[in-house]
């Protein structure tokens, strides 16, 4: 579990050190989570390797929300002051999130002819 950890963070430094020597609009976890997903593809027996440890650390996701409530608890007179505006701001993003996955899923499956014939004739375009 300890060497699963150690390279996960490792690829993460790497892809902070990146971001930030390279000066990329990306965040160094993500360019990290790009480059693991590399490796992985170049590896497959890396994924294997590791899978026990990330199923782990996947079912228990919950505890990584703690930082937060205690966040929220912590700035408390600001989400007072400003939680409308935040409430707004998030479900909008959550909307226009969710309509741009769509999106774009429907985009693929037109590139790709990925669409069934019986969805378009219920949607009365064939």
């Amino acid at each position: 579990m300890i060497r699963t950890l150690a390279l996960i963070l490792t690829f993460q430094l790497a892809g902070e050190i990146t971001s930030r020597g390279l000066g990329l609009p990306l965040p160094g976890p993500v360019v990290g989570l790009i480059a693991l997903v590399l490796a992985y593809i170049l590896r497959p027996a890396l994924a294997e390797a590791i899978r026990p440890t990330t199923t782990g650390l996947l079912s228990h996701l919950s505890l990584f929300f703690v930082p937060a409530g205690v966040g929220i608890v912590a700035h408390w007179d600001l989400l007072r002051d400003q939680g409308l505006g935040l409430a707004v701001a998030l479900m909008g993003s959550t909307l226009l999130a969710i309509a741009a996955g769509a999106w774009a899923f429907t985009a693929v499956a037109r590139l790709t002819g990925s669409e069934e014939r019986e969805a378009l004739r219920d949607q009365g375009r064939e």
